[in-house]
């Protein structure tokens, strides 16, 4: 992952996306020591733990979800136009509809989910997993002794900012 608004501590993250005809799977792993994994419940502020994020936006989209699990599986999901326009995304089955599995690891921490295609087209109906996502990947904490903000396409903001549609990458669906 790319840029840190703090000096590099030795975290390191890495992302890996499939899909097939009803879900997009997200795979995301944290190497870290100082591992904080504190909220478990809904709709917590995740990102003050060890937090893995995905946000991204279908193509020819104006609105982005935004997901962010720490350790625990605790989600938290939101869905708008920017950091200040955004809704939250709840149903009591959301963890089981995601299917989102953690894992601790010898030197860190992974997450394993889907995105069901169903959820997506909630917001987008005819979304189709093919061209391409505006998106990007990150790893964050903010309550450790070692704060750290990484992202997979680089984020121009003097200060830690994911909420910026205008830096995601893109992502091209291959078949």
């Amino acid at each position: 992952m790319e840029r840190s608004w703090e000096p590099d501590c030795g975290v390191r993250s890495f992302g890996q996306l499939s899909y097939d005809d009803s879900n997009r799977y997200v795979h995301l792993r944290a190497l870290q020591k100082d591992i904080r994994a504190e909220y478990t419940a809904p709709l917590s502020p995740v990102y003050k733990d060890s937090c893995l994020e995905f946000f991204f936006m279908p193509e020819g989209g104006d609105r982005y979800f935004n997901l962010e699990i720490n350790p625990k599986g605790c989600l938290y999901i939101e869905l708008g136009h920017n950091k200040s326009d955004r809704f939250i995304q709840y149903r009591d089955d959301i963890s089981d509809r995601f299917d989102i599995k953690t894992e601790k690891t010898d030197d860190g921490w992974e997450v394993f989910y889907r995105i069901p295609l169903d959820f997506i087209r909630l917001f987008y109906p005819d979304f189709e997993f093919n061209g391409s996502l505006a998106a990007n990947i990150y790893k964050c904490v903010d309550m450790t002794t070692v704060k750290h903000y990484l992202s997979w396409n680089p984020v121009n903001s003097e200060k830690p900012d994911f909420h910026r549609p205008q830096d995601f990458g893109k992502m091209i669906f291959c078949y």
